[in-house]
């Protein structure tokens, strides 16, 4: 999944969050970040190849955007992880509150005099 792989990195998750807000340039992207303009091109490029921004052309700017189909992966992958847990959790649930049934009835078998 090589789009949880792209994420992995807070620079390129800042991006996201940066052109989730707007559609940025390149430059405006360096202007947010404490490092040179080559190094948020390879993030950029990162982004590009696992399919979560697009680049579309305004003039002779480059603006960069989130391809919201390029995040289908990872949502599908988070239903899959919710599904799982809510299962376990509600077995969870159930168990601890057939213990706690189970030590009420103790409980009231055995009262403290």
């Amino acid at each position: 999944m090589q789009s949880l792989l792209a994420l992995a990195d807070p620079t390129r998750r800042r991006i996201v969050e940066l052109l989730a807000e707007n559609e940025r340039t390149a430059g405006q992207l360096v202007d947010e970040f404490d490092v040179s303009g080559s190094a948020i091109s390879q993030h950029l490029k990162v982004l590009r190849e696992a399919g979560l921004i697009k680049v579309h052309a305004v003039g002779q700017s480059r603006i960069q955007a989130l391809n919201p189909e390029g995040f289908g992966d990872i949502e599908q992958w988070l239903e899959k992880t919710r599904a799982i847990w809510s299962r376990r959790l509600d077995a969870l649930e159930r168990e601890l509150r057939a213990e706690d049934e189970a030590n009420a009835r103790k409980a009231k078998q055995n009262p403290k005099s």
